[in-house]
């Protein structure tokens, strides 16, 4: 894993958006070479074209993506041996040769594929992805194009292969995260930069040789491990561009979803833990985009006394994503026996129990960022109802949802089906504020349980139209 490249960040404001949460058919109709996407209608002026879930994909396999929305990342290599960090051997500046000694220790006894997609499920996540070859250039299948991988280890077996059959038998999708920087293959320009060795003895560097092994290894992991639902590549930092490799990739693979830090602009957009602003700053997204975040603070890969993110702010960050309709992909660093460390399997866990609760309030809904400017909750639709996420610490005991004046018929927090009080009036914050009217929930439970991933759900009888846009008036709340 790495640092989001900046231009990425910046390609957020400048790609059009397909929302991960409403599947249009313009997507389906869209041809598997396609990297652009439809704009968005206005979602108040137009009602969403929704498939269901149970819909054959009958034009393009990549829907499921939009379907999915949530999903499970794993880093597991050599240095998951010595469980300090992924980049182990570029933060040390640990020689290639001493390095490549690791794989005599190579021996995930452990590994079970199933008790990784048992986790994955009970989080409620949709799909799996998995690094098959990290920066170090450690492989994690059984390539026939270097003899640096998992076969000539005192394990010796195919570890992909026996995630894919996995995956294949569960109907789990799996995706595939392959690093272009490689810090072991003598041929990749290891020059010291970004995410990069030193010149390392022994270095033959070539780009077109390198590239060469490249396409090898990406047509033998999509001819030889059955269906792969997507590819996200990592590191492309000689910046260099060649769109027939995500070509070969959607001809081998037509529902395989790229990512954007490869060759071409692939199918969505990078974005990585909380570093881009937009994800906070925008009321719902403007492009297909998906967030990864990793359940430990300090390393994507598996950390011996890693600092673990609060349950708290994980779920407001998946609220937060899947409300604006982006996707999200949580990792968690596997163990060098192959077992997902019991700390970030219980926090998944726990994730999983309130995403069971929430699920119809982030699934198969529009978002309804319209109908208020308060930027301390997000607001999705379903029917009749108007979901209301909790995504900041409540200051006071009300929500307030101004420009909005329509009052429900009930007011319910979703997580314990508690009755909410409500009225509509006006609040008059500061002495030289003018009061303004809007939609109050009031009495939130705050004090008698932690807020965080709630969700209040507010019925109406007939859906409330967004407020025309008053530019002389000034919130107050």
């Amino acid at each position: 894993m790495c640092e989001i490249f900046r231009k990425q960040s910046a390609s957020i404001l400048m790609k059009p958006f397909m929302p991960a949460d409403i599947h249009r058919r313009s997507f389906l109709k869209s041809s598997i070479a396609a990297v652009g996407f439809v704009p968005i209608l206005s979602l108040a002026t137009q009602e969403p074209d929704v498939i269901a879930d149970t819909n054959p994909l009958a034009e393009d396999g990549r829907a499921w993506w939009f379907q999915a929305r949530y999903g499970m990342f794993v880093h597991w290599g050599l240095y998951s041996i010595h469980g300090w960090h992924e980049q182990d051997q570029w933060c040390r500046n640990v020689p290639r040769e001493e390095y490549a000694k690791l794989r005599l220790e190579w021996n995930p006894v452990n590994f079970n594929p199933d008790q990784w997609i048992d986790l994955a499920e009970a989080a409620g996540m949709k799909y799996l992805c998995f690094t098959a070859k990290h920066h170090e250039g450690f492989c994690l299948w059984d390539t026939k194009h270097t003899d640096f991988n998992t076969m000539n280890t005192p394990y010796g077996k195919d570890a992909l292969r026996l995630l894919a059959d996995a995956c294949h038998r569960r109907n789990f999708p799996l995706c595939l995260y392959y690093s272009i920087v490689d810090w072991h293959h003598p041929n990749y320009p290891n020059q010291g930069r970004d995410h990069e060795l030193p010149p390392q003895p022994g270095d033959s560097p070539d780009w077109g040789k390198y590239m060469e092994f490249l396409k090898a290894q990406v047509r033998e992991l999509c001819t030889n491990y059955g269906e792969i639902h997507g590819f996200w590549w990592d590191m492309n930092v000689p910046e260099h561009q060649d769109p027939s490799i995500n070509a070969m990739i959607r001809e081998l693979q037509p529902k395989a979803m790229i990512n954007d830090r490869g060759f071409d602009a692939g199918d969505f957009v990078t974005s990585e833990r909380d570093w881009d602003i937009s994800l906070t700053t925008k009321a719902r997204f403007d492009t297909a985009l998906e967030v990864c975040q990793s359940v430990g603070y300090q390393s994507w890969g598996c950390r011996v006394d890693e600092d673990y993110y609060t349950d708290a702010h994980l779920i407001r960050s998946i609220q937060k994503v899947l409300a604006k309709g982006g996707n999200y992909l949580l990792n968690v660093g596997s163990k060098a026996d192959g077992v997902i460390p019991p700390e970030s399997a219980a926090i998944l866990r726990r994730i999983g129990k309130w995403i069971t609760v929430v699920r119809p309030t982030l699934w198969d809904v529009e978002s309804a960022a319209e109908l208020s400017s308060n930027t301390d909750v997000v607001l999705t639709r379903s029917g009749n109802t108007l979901y209301v996420h909790l995504i900041k610490e409540p200051e006071t005991t009300s929500v307030f949802l101004y420009p909005l004046v329509d009052a429900p018929r009930r007011a319910v927090l979703l997580n314990s089906g508690e009755e909410l009080a409500f009225d509509v009036g006006s609040f008059r914050r500061q002495h030289h504020q003018k009061p303004q009217q809007c939609l109050r929930i009031k009495y939130l439970p705050v004090a008698a349980r932690p807020s965080y991933g709630w969700v209040l759900a507010l019925e109406y009888e007939k859906f409330p139209e967004p407020a025309a846009p008053n530019k002389k008036e000034v919130e107050t709340l």
